[in-house]
């Protein structure tokens, strides 16, 4: 069982953290005031005025912009000073799991986690070769139409130039540089949208692995460097972990106020398009101000209109207005009736240089996968600790960049047809939501708590031809073929004189985006069957453009 910390322990906390010649924590400072009694927190911690309320009935008044609905395509750069030993994710916590792979690694590299440990590896992570105008002007000529920063990990360590947590931010130490500003310029230069990440909610136990020791060996029983309470402002205070990473139930306070002074910031700040949060809407109150506070800055910033989105993982949260629902490395059964996002990777989150990486072509099929059901593809390139893509990243990028410029008129702007697609693997991508055994809910007492489920993110073999999804934009039916078919020939069965979708309505004329010439096709009870040219346009699939058969 977890063991709340308490009053005193705090204080005795910033006693010491003060006496070492340090400024304790905003967050500590102010935590045993009247602000520690949960009902007083909606005059300690106002919020901006405007249309929201910190209220889930005021909430659901919420509504999506339509620049996010047609933007389909977003970049995210999951980076921070996690990325620096370049061996994957959750380096912050597991290199104080005695016996894990990146234990063994850091002690290796570092040293011991009792004399070298997180706090040592954040000051080497300069970002020497970082150049956001470049990597955004990348991503902008892939196709993307938002861009998404990293803004805090569950590491405690902010990408901006944080007011309250002045000692772990980019800016006042690693590579002394506002990451997440240098990348919002660079968006508004480039004419994206520009986002955020938050992860901070876990942060208080997910960060609990640094107040142990080694149980065997040499150095077993001596106390890993967040034993020191002068690092409390970025370990947390010492507390009795909790038995699950993640576990939000018994956090004090304190600390759900410091998140939500944390986050404020990060908005008043960098005025982002999009907040994305790696789970759902946390701690009741301070959640709720959290997303009234976006949107209504959102308002003060776009002439009354609220332009924001944010981003959680929350079925119940995202059931009317309230939020943009996103599934990570999932995707939505059949068409969703609201927007959704799908968040996914092209290898892990943070750079492993040991990583294997999707293929270009998973990449272009999981966006018209995405697509052709509601949604939008949010996908990470994470970037090396010196702010680099690696050349697998570059071609994945290229590749897509290329297949991008042929075929995006069906993808930026378009929406879900009747049905989402044909094939195998319609059905193939709905697996069983018992899949989220591998990634269960994170325990949390707060109405709308249950994660999203869908189908996971977990297809190894890439489409084929025998597998199309749909679109529509401008009164046209966009077929995208997920392969090129053998013979140079391909029959849609959705398509059919007799297709209950079509309703009688008889195609007009078919095109190849990319092809200016023109096509030999027919419809017949069996399908829409099109010769296609010869020689492939593409080897991650085509666009087949198709005109009559919409109503209106």
């Amino acid at each position: 069982m977890k063991i709340p910390v308490s009053r005193r322990e705090f204080l005795k906390t910033s006693a010491l953290v003060t006496g070492a010649g340090l400024s304790a924590p905003f967050w500590q400072s102010r935590a045993f005031g009247a602000s520690a009694d949960p009902a007083s927190a909606g005059s300690m911690y106002p919020i901006a005025p405007g249309p929201f309320q910190p209220t889930r009935q005021s909430l659901q008044n919420y509504r999506y912009p339509d620049w996010y609905r047609d933007a389909k395509f977003g970049i995210w750069a999951h980076w921070g000073p996690q990325s620096q030993p370049e061996m994957g994710d959750w380096y912050a916590r597991q290199m104080y799991i005695q016996g894990h792979k990146q234990n063994e690694y850091h002690v290796k590299t570092y040293g011991h986690p009792s004399k070298f440990g997180y706090k040592d590896v954040i000051p080497t992570w300069k970002a020497e070769n970082f150049d956001p105008d470049y990597l955004v002007g990348l991503y902008k000529k892939a196709g993307a139409k938002y861009f998404v920063s990293m803004g805090v990990h569950h590491d405690n360590f902010d990408l901006w130039n944080s007011r309250h947590q002045p000692r772990w931010n980019a800016v006042a130490t690693g590579p002394k540089k506002n990451i997440a500003q240098l990348f919002k310029d660079a968006a508004v230069k480039h004419g994206l949208r520009f986002g955020v990440s938050q992860h901070l909610h876990a942060s208080y136990e997910w960060m609990s692995t640094c107040f142990g020791t080694d149980k065997t060996g040499p150095l077993a029983g001596v106390p890993y460097d967040g034993n020191d309470p002068q690092y409390a402002d970025l370990y947390h205070p010492k507390h009795v972990p909790a038995p699950q990473a993640g576990d939000v139930n018994l956090v004090p306070e304190a600390w759900k106020q410091q998140y939500l002074l944390r986050l404020q910031d990060l908005i008043d700040q960098l005025q982002p398009d999009l907040m994305y949060h790696d789970g759902v809407i946390r701690f009741e109150q301070y959640g709720l101000k959290l997303v009234a506070h976006l949107y209504n800055r959102s308002a003060q910033w776009h002439g009354g209109n609220v332009e924001a989105v944010y981003n959680c993982k929350g079925m119940e949260d995202c059931q009317v207005g309230t939020a943009v629902l996103d599934f990570e490395r999932g995707i939505a059964e059949g068409i969703w009736p609201n927007v959704f996002q799908t968040d996914t990777c092209v290898a892990g989150w943070h750079y492993d240089r040991n990583a294997k990486y999707r293929t270009p072509k998973q990449c272009v099929d999981l966006l018209v996968d995405v697509v052709s059901r509601n949604g939008n593809l949010l996908l990470n390139f994470p970037l090396k600790g010196d702010g680099t893509l690696d050349s697998t990243e570059m071609n994945i990028i290229s590749e897509i960049t290329t297949w991008m410029a042929l075929n995006s008129e069906g993808i930026h702007g378009s929406r879900p047809w009747k049905i989402c697609g044909e094939g195998p693997s319609v059905a193939g991508t709905i697996l069983d939501t018992s899949v989220f055994k591998l990634l269960p809910p994170i325990p949390d007492s707060s109405p709308g708590a249950t994660r999203s489920t869908g189908a996971r993110d977990n297809r190894t073999k890439p489409l084929t031809a025998e597998d199309v999804r749909f679109t529509t934009k401008g009164g046209f039916l966009y077929a995208y073929v997920l392969g090129w078919p053998a013979n140079s020939r391909t029959v849609l069965a959705s398509l059919s004189t007799r297709s209950p979708q079509l309703a009688g309505r008889k195609i007009a004329d078919v095109s190849l985006l990319g092809y200016g010439g023109k096509l030999t096709w027919s419809q017949t009870d069996q399908g829409l069957e099109v010769k296609l040219p010869e020689q492939p346009l593409s080897p991650h699939g085509i666009a087949l453009k198709i005109a009559g058969v919409l109503e209106g």
